[in-house]
């Protein structure tokens, strides 16, 4: 892990993702940008202050309040020590955070969870999160507010059994393996799913087939209800970080299953989730 990008709003759910990007960025020795987009058009509605003021120092404002929000939340570390911060001025903040992520080409893209929006404003709103889910090419690392990174011991995949899910694992492994963290793979199945259990067995032998990472668990769990069952599930294994693959559109029935699972988890998990995409998984 070389670069990890770290896009905040300032908001009260930012601060816990900034302060767990900068401990990440540590951890791994990986330099890390902290960016703040803002619409300078949208600034004209506060008279007093940016509107006033040309483009050039609008930039260098939000540069000095990225600069203040570091230093306050971050307990005045020292600042210039692997950390870039970057003011981006777009109309749109998942554009404007993808267009500079793939300048840095970072390992991550981390930002706080999103609070209190019901499960229907996240599906259908704008909602920054849910785009840079469904359309950044690197992965995106949500933090849910007062979670701090301590250690990472135990990681969970939740697999459909699909050959895309193995290369999100074996991404998934190069994190585990800094953290010498045990990965469990575990899938929901229904109770009317016959065939489950020989699922599990030929994507554990395709598994152990392409990754060489030894601390890998694999679970099955029978349950009408994937989303309760898989929050119970991560509360009893204490696991420290959940991720997930967001599925293309070639099957549209798994799409709207998964798709909606992962931003469900999104809203509402207690602990971090790593979202990856098919288009970060053409990435290297």
């Amino acid at each position: 892990m070389n670069t990890i990008l770290h896009a905040t709003d300032f908001s009260e759910n930012a601060i816990a993702a900034l302060k767990y990007a900068h401990a990440l960025s540590l951890k791994t020795n990986a330099s890390l940008y902290v960016i703040h987009v803002f619409d300078m058009s949208s600034l004209s509605s506060d008279l007093n202050s940016d509107f006033l003021l040309p483009p050039k120092a609008t930039f260098e404002q939000k540069r000095e309040k990225l600069k203040q929000f570091c230093k306050t939340h971050l307990e005045n570390q020292d600042l210039t020590k692997q950390l870039k911060m970057i003011a981006v001025e777009n109309k749109n903040s998942a554009t404007g955070i993808i267009s500079k992520a793939l300048e840095i080409n970072p390992s991550l893209i981390v930002t706080g969870a999103k609070g209190e929006s019901t499960f229907e404003e996240l599906l259908t709103g704008n909602n920054t999160v849910k785009q840079l889910i469904e359309k950044a090419p690197f992965p995106v690392l949500t933090i849910p507010k007062d979670i701090t990174l301590n250690q990472l011991e135990t990681l969970v995949y939740a697999t459909d059994f699909e050959e895309e899910d193995i290369n999100a694992i074996f991404k998934l492994s190069q994190i585990a393996k800094i953290f010498d963290a045990t990965i469990k793979i575990v899938h929901v199945s229904s109770k009317n799913e016959s065939y489950g259990q020989q699922e599990m067995e030929w994507f554990k032998e395709l598994i152990n087939e392409k990754i060489t990472y030894d601390k890998l668990d694999f679970d099955l769990i029978f349950s009408e209800d994937i989303y309760d069952i898989l929050k119970i599930y991560l509360t009893k294994i204490n696991a420290d970080l959940l991720a997930m693959l967001e599925r293309s559109k070639k099957d549209f029935i798994k799409k709207i299953f998964h798709q909606d699972l992962v931003k469900k988890m999104e809203y509402t998990s207690a602990i971090p989730l790593l979202s990856y995409n098919q288009i970060n998984m053409l990435s290297n």
